[in-house]
């Protein structure tokens, strides 16, 4: 049975395996084979792999290191399918984006300076630069990670995630139809959207569309939960609107991501939101999303915008999720524009994974 290793690490609010490229060439498989086998799909339990069995922890991070001088590592994000034999490529996960600087770092892979170590990291799926900052004082990671974040239970390291113009990486703009607002039309309803490409495409509904305004920000999950199968016929709409499919029964299940946006009822945040993954309420949010709805909120005339703090901090947007409150960071003193937010990450466990032979195909 043929061995591969593989590094498992929480990265922000999610968890994945990480692979080295050359080691899943070593298998002879490519990565639309090896994946599924490893992680034990197509079974929603993923019992005969290593796959969490959901959105969030049935990810993949592919890494090498690069040859270019301006970048250190390459890196391709894969969502394995649960109950498909699938895996989609469409998207970036800015969760698991942290766990490839943290690689970088503690396999040596660049060289750690005395107070902040930057990895620049490249990621393939959206041809997006994200610098990542990971404090290391004395030029070491400390001993014991100290940082939290919402959402998480143990402390990670700290690892900051800037990414780098990030507007139009997928599909050419920030706002892909050129309108900041427009109606989709679903079974024939309408639905008021913003359609946004930053990070990762968006669709962003306002609270109201889906009868949240009047709800508690912490019921809103349990409220969406019997609304799901509506409101992905919306995002594949959107997909089909902004261009990424031809119908709406070809979008990807990845992305377009959907996200609902209204405003903070409460002190200490400046929106509400709650974000879909894969079909299913994100428990917290995507980096990715976060820095659509971050762009979003600060382009006059979209949901977001319409309903942020007036007296938002245009540097800082304050972002109330199901796990609690996520900041993210506009800075634009520089030379290029950088959206991002600070997540942690934490390594689990190194292993040997043994690879299955291939499922029969009468069992899928």
């Amino acid at each position: 049975m043929a061995e591969v290793t593989g590094t498992w690490i929480r990265g922000g609010t999610s968890k994945c395996w990480v692979f080295e490229t050359e080691d899943i060439e070593a298998t002879g498989l490519t990565p639309d084979e090896f994946l599924p086998r490893i992680y034990g799909s197509p079974d929603h339990r993923q019992l005969d792999g290593v796959g969490g069995a959901t959105s969030t922890t049935s990810k993949a991070m592919l890494l090498s290191r690069s040859e270019e001088p301006d970048i250190d590592v390459v890196y391709t994000f894969a969502q394995v399918g649960i109950d498909e034999l699938k895996v989609d490529w469409g998207s970036n996960c800015g969760n698991c984006s942290s766990t490839a600087g943290l690689y970088a770092v503690e396999q040596g892979w660049v060289e750690l300076a005395q107070d902040m170590t930057y990895v620049r990291t490249y990621n393939t799926n959206t041809g997006q630069l994200i610098v990542q900052r990971i404090p290391t004082p004395g030029g070491a990671l400390p001993e014991s990670p100290t940082a939290m974040i919402p959402g998480t239970l143990y402390p990670g390291y700290e690892v900051g995630l800037g990414f780098v113009e990030p507007s139009g990486k997928t599909l050419g703009a920030l706002l892909p139809t050129g309108r900041t607002r427009e109606d989709l039309s679903v079974a024939g309803t309408s639905w008021p959207v913003t359609l946004v490409d930053a990070g990762a495409p968006a669709v962003i509904l306002p609270a109201e569309a889906v009868g949240l305004v009047k709800i508690p920000h912490e019921d809103w999950t349990d409220a969406v939960r019997a609304r799901l199968a509506e409101l992905d016929q919306v995002r594949r709409a959107g997909a089909v609107a902004m261009g990424m499919a031809t119908t709406a029964g070809e979008a990807e299940r990845a992305v377009p991501k959907l996200g609902i946006v209204g405003p903070s009822r409460t002190d200490g945040a400046d929106l509400e939101v709650l974000m879909l993954s894969m079909g299913h309420p994100h428990p917290a949010m995507p980096i990715t999303g976060s820095v659509a709805m971050t762009m979003a909120s600060f382009t006059a005339g979209t949901w977001p915008a319409e309903f942020a703090d007036a007296d938002a901090d245009p540097q800082n947007l304050r972002l109330r999720t199901p796990a609690g409150v996520i900041a993210t960071f506009a800075d634009d003193s520089g030379p290029q524009l950088i959206v991002g937010a600070d997540r942690t990450a934490r390594t689990l466990a190194s292993a040997r994974l043994h690879l299955p032979a291939p499922v029969p195909m009468t069992a899928v």
